[in-house]
């Protein structure tokens, strides 16, 4: 349904809220990958539109301008000591 959704929009106008599969192939990881993300604060919380969550595409970017550069290891996640 999501892409029939995505479908109706001009080609120029991005949709604003993502699905989950969506807002995980927008970031470039699997699903599972970026639930990891939003639960250790990395990506955004989504937003609660009646029984559904949304994520902003806005607030994604955000985040993954924040996300460090060039496999800099991010001291504030304890998994990157891990990983050195």
């Amino acid at each position: 349904m999501p892409s029939q959704i995505y479908a109706t929009l001009p080609l120029n106008l991005p949709p604003r809220g993502l699905s989950r599969a969506v807002a995980a192939a927008y970031i470039g990881v699997s699903t599972h990958k970026f639930d990891d993300m939003v639960a250790d604060g990395r990506m955004p919380a989504p937003k609660i539109m009646d029984a559904r969550r949304v994520w902003d595409r806005l607030a994604l970017d955000k985040a993954f301008d924040a996300l460090p550069d060039g496999g800099q290891a991010d001291d504030s996640d304890p998994r990157s000591r891990m990983r050195a």
